[in-house]
């Protein structure tokens, strides 16, 4: 027997015996309450959240600015030191560096090494050399 004729006798049957199983067999009503159940537990609820009031979003807004200016004010005021300059003779801190690279520990302002007197040693003899 050939596969397409044994394909022809087995393909109404086994159709046949899926259908009674599912119908008769209540097998159907158990993978409806399955789907059912399993679509309950995916529900999104949306909150919504009030509707905010913009023009008291910016009267808090403008308010919290005004306190943050006079704390800064106060703290100037607690620490003045007249006319004397605090930082007088001082150089800036050299940047943290990660430690990685040719130059990690080299401070920016550091004029590196004078390499002025190469050309001078092998002057002329740059074309043997190369």
């Amino acid at each position: 027997m050939k596969r397409n004729e044994l394909k022809k006798v087995l393909k109404p049957l086994i159709k046949e015996c899926i259908k009674e199983c599912i119908f008769e067999e209540g097998v159907l009503s158990g993978i409806i309450k399955e789907v059912a159940q399993g679509m309950n537990g995916n529900i999104v609820v949306e909150a919504k959240k009030p509707a905010v009031d913009r023009a008291e979003v910016k009267r808090q807004e403008e308010q919290l600015e005004r306190s943050r200016q006079e704390r800064i004010k106060k703290l100037n005021e607690t620490m003045s030191f007249g006319d004397v300059n605090v930082f007088e003779g001082t150089e800036p801190a050299a940047p943290e560096s990660s430690g990685q690279g040719a130059l990690s520990g080299v401070p920016p302002g550091d004029s590196g090494v004078d390499i002025d007197g190469i050309m001078a040693i092998a002057s002329g003899k740059w074309k043997h050399l190369i």
